[in-house]
């Protein structure tokens, strides 16, 4: 495990394990189950790491546990879809074996492949029936997250496959880095937006989310209790390219470039 940090313009890189003295593991998932303790640790760090790139860079949290993923979570892209705005969050997992770093290439499986830039929520302390009030102290921090869709395979059968159909390798980048919601202005109203070749196909604000952060958590854990290290996919805008006229897939060659204020940038190139 890396602590990252972001002097300027240059990622800065250290071995946790080692600068620890063997205090925290070299899994991320040891410092998420002891978070306050980790945060307590890092701010006091005086080690100054190596230079490192985002292509180095794995996923923040390489194996959770549990990775739920939220459906119609935009006004906009349930309208686009031709659906009513849901009363309850559409939820469904994406199998950790998709996850992927924030950089590299994208191997494009048979079938149509399509876009959804996300926010994605990493569990720092265990929910449990927690309330909205609350629940933002439960997370560990934020990420950018692209939840990649094969909608052949999502849409068929007499019952949908989303899980599968969104879980092929690679399917599930996110990082670079995980924020911290205090180093945000309003960590409820971040700018996300996706751009493919330079062309700009999903730009929102994730203010404009039906169930925010904060909600997703309480009614989620209402139902299950949520750990360290889960993922939350919160849902993405409208612009995905199932609904366009006519639709557009991704293609050989096509360079995915997925933001959000304050926490950087996904880069996946198809082939």
């Amino acid at each position: 495990m890396v602590l990252v940090s972001e002097p300027g313009s240059q990622l800065v890189a250290v071995d946790v394990e080692t600068s620890s003295r063997g205090r925290f593991g070299s899994e991320p998932i040891d410092a998420l189950g002891r978070w306050a303790e980790f945060r307590e640790w890092a701010e006091a760090c005086q080690d100054q790491g190596e230079p490192i790139t985002p292509a180095e860079l794995g996923p923040p949290v390489p194996q959770p546990r549990q990775v739920f993923a939220i459906g119609l979570n935009y006004r906009a892209h349930a309208a686009e879809a031709s659906l009513e705005a849901p009363e309850h969050p559409p939820t469904f997992t994406k199998f950790p074996s998709c996850l992927a770093g924030p950089a590299g290439e994208l191997a494009l499986p048979a079938g149509s492949v399509d876009w959804e830039v996300e926010l994605v929520a990493v569990i720092g302390r265990e929910a449990r029936c927690v309330s909205p009030d609350t629940a933002w102290s439960h997370v560990a921090g934020v990420a950018v997250g692209q939840d990649y869709s094969e909608r052949e395979l999502q849409t068929s059968g007499p019952a949908p496959q989303f899980s599968l159909g969104k879980s092929h390798p690679g399917f599930g980048p996110f990082g670079p880095l995980l924020v911290t919601s205090d180093e945000l202005p309003d960590p409820d109203d971040l700018a996300i937006e996706c751009s493919i070749n330079g062309e700009a196909v999903q730009k929102d604000r994730t203010s404009s989310m039906i169930f925010s952060v904060p909600e997703l958590l309480a009614r989620l854990s209402a139902v299950v209790t949520l750990w360290p290290g889960d993922l939350v996919f919160t849902g993405t805008p409208s612009g995905v390219g199932m609904v366009r006229t006519p639709p557009r897939f991704l293609q050989p060659g096509d360079e995915v470039v997925s933001r959000i204020e304050g926490l950087g940038e996904l880069r996946q190139v198809c082939v």
